[in-house]
């Protein structure tokens, strides 16, 4: 295996060295590939740094040396790779020595273009750990039994809590199916849950498979400066941004004519679930009692999930 590893590389001074070092211990690693997105702090210093002291780093910045988020940096990533295979990590997280165990013995079989596995948590501080706890506790961020790759879109999309989730960070894949199968790869326009839209349409264009998904494989760390947990927790509400996730999924599905007409039909409603949670509260009833009437079958589906109930009554 020759795997380039991505890493997108905003604001993380303190962290990013840990990440690379964290790569380069495997020598299925190829090169680990620096993307320097116009960081505040030091981060570009360090990544400098980072490839004079090695020689399998490499740093790139954006053409007008701009900030474009993680999206555009993952895709000036993966255009600048040169392995066979592609793996993703956060600057502020970390791969574990088994990260690429299960993918060595799964990609020996030509039919598998992905492999994903489970995502630990690491606090970096008490602090951190204080405040973000009750949000990722110390559970697995996985997949919780082994499916069919033909299953793993569908399992996604219905997202009732059965099928679990798996992480960019703990996803390896073959480089000449993803650029083959999909003309889009991470969307730039997106600033929230540009991972998640990735993922739910990369299962539905290439086979993945189960990797090491009841053992973490990498992990995620958790400080008092993560972006997601800022950004998505605490300035916007996050019924409303799962509703711009879910209109994503929305419109793109609709341009897909391979999609069976039933999987269209619950991303519909899951993105109408969304903008009725999103509501003003007077607003929000009433669009309720209508949705009762107009779509009731969605009831009995199981669309109003813990969560959707949970963001109804906020």
């Amino acid at each position: 295996m020759k795997v380039s590893v991505i890493i997108p590389v905003y604001n993380a001074e303190k962290f990013v060295s840990h990440a690379v070092e964290s790569a380069l211990q495997f020598e299925e690693v190829y090169e680990v590939i620096l993307i320097e997105d116009q960081s505040p702090d030091n981060a570009l210093q360090v990544c400098q740094q980072l490839a004079e002291k090695h020689g399998r780093v490499k740093l790139f910045q954006h053409p007008d040396k701009g900030n474009h988020g993680a999206s555009g940096s993952r895709n000036l990533g993966i255009r600048q790779a040169t392995g066979d295979f592609l793996a993703f990590l956060d600057a502020d997280d970390y791969y574990l020595p088994n990260r690429f165990d299960a993918e060595k013995e799964l990609f020996n079989n030509p039919e598998v273009e992905g492999v994903y596995g489970a995502l630990g948590v690491h606090y970096y501080s008490e602090n951190a750990k204080e405040q973000y706890y009750k949000i990722f506790k110390d559970r697995l961020t996985t997949v919780y039994k082994k499916h069919r790759p033909e299953d793993v879109f569908f399992g996604q999309i219905h997202m009732l809590g059965t099928f679990g989730l798996f992480s960019i960070d703990t996803l390896t894949l073959r480089r000449k199916p993803l650029m083959q199968k999909m003309e889009v790869l991470f969307k730039t326009h997106l600033r929230l849950h540009e991972d998640t839209e990735f993922l739910f349409r990369l299962s539905y264009y290439l086979a993945l498979y189960p990797g090491s998904i009841d053992k973490a494989v990498a992990m995620r760390g958790v400080h008092e400066h993560n972006r997601i947990t800022k950004v998505d927790t605490f300035i916007i509400n996050p019924a409303f941004s799962r509703a711009l996730l879910w209109n994503e999924i929305y419109n793109w599905a609709e341009t897909e004519d391979t999609i069976p007409e039933k999987a269209k039909l619950h991303i519909k409603r899951m993105r109408r679930s969304f903008e009725i949670a999103k509501a003003p509260k007077l607003k929000k009833w009433g669009m309720v009692v209508k949705y009762l009437f107009t779509d009731y079958r969605s009831i009995r589906s199981g669309l109003y999930n813990i969560n959707f109930k949970r963001s109804l009554i906020s």
